[in-house]
């Protein structure tokens, strides 16, 4: 099951650094007065597409991979993904947080209703899919207890949830109308890092409700 992608990571593994830079001083856990209506603004962004690159590293193996596209459409998503190296394959991911089907490089599919589980049995890799489309979003996880800290500008630097630490290294304008949005964040879990490079970023629906 897990032949083709393996062989991958193995190509790829090299261009997989995740160097984490050392936390700012003086992060806060005090909200700034403005967060309660963040939130609200960002929780009306519930259908988007993103492209990017996403990295993982972690002492099994280390790979690389372009987010040719992820569609968020409420609980639902699609999530393609590529290897950098031309020709060696894809990798797709669509369903629910309480369902996923996984088609592999070869176009074997897989099922489950534990997605995280699915994902590192098909690929080695621990993809934090719960909670990864609200914290993409600068968002806490709607799973678990949580911390955010701020930094001196009323920025969120860090969420910490479910045993991961997120670190949000870089906010650009994405949408007009939307604060904004995560362009590189990296979550952190012991020994293992996945970082996520975002390069274009859309609404594909109504933000008002």
């Amino acid at each position: 099951m897990r032949t083709g992608l393996l062989a991958l990571l193995l190509v790829i593994s090299g261009c997989a650094s995740i160097d984490l830079e050392p936390l700012p001083e003086g992060l806060t856990d005090e909200q700034p007065e403005s967060w309660d209506q963040h939130q609200e603004t960002l929780n009306r962004l519930d259908q988007w597409r993103l492209s990017g690159k996403l990295a993982v590293r972690q002492p099994s193996d280390s790979g690389t991979a372009i987010v040719n596209h992820w569609k968020q459409n409420g609980g639902r998503y699609d999530i393609a993904l590529s290897s950098s190296f031309l020709g060696m394959g894809s990798t797709r991911l669509q369903g629910t947080p309480d369902f996923i089907e996984l088609t592999m490089p070869g176009g074997d599919r897989y099922q489950s209703g534990d997605p995280e589980a699915l994902v590192e049995a098909a690929t080695g890799w621990l993809l934090p899919l719960g909670n990864l489309s609200r914290w993409i979003k600068g968002l806490p996880g709607s799973e678990g207890s949580y911390r955010l800290l701020f930094d001196d500008q009323g920025q969120l630097a860090l969420i910490r949830q479910q045993g991961w630490e997120i670190r949000y290294d870089r906010w650009e304008n994405f949408i007009d109308g939307m604060p904004p949005l995560p362009a590189r964040l990296t979550a952190v879990k012991g020994e293992k890092r996945v970082r996520l490079v975002i390069s274009d970023w859309q609404a594909t629906g109504s933000t008002q409700r």
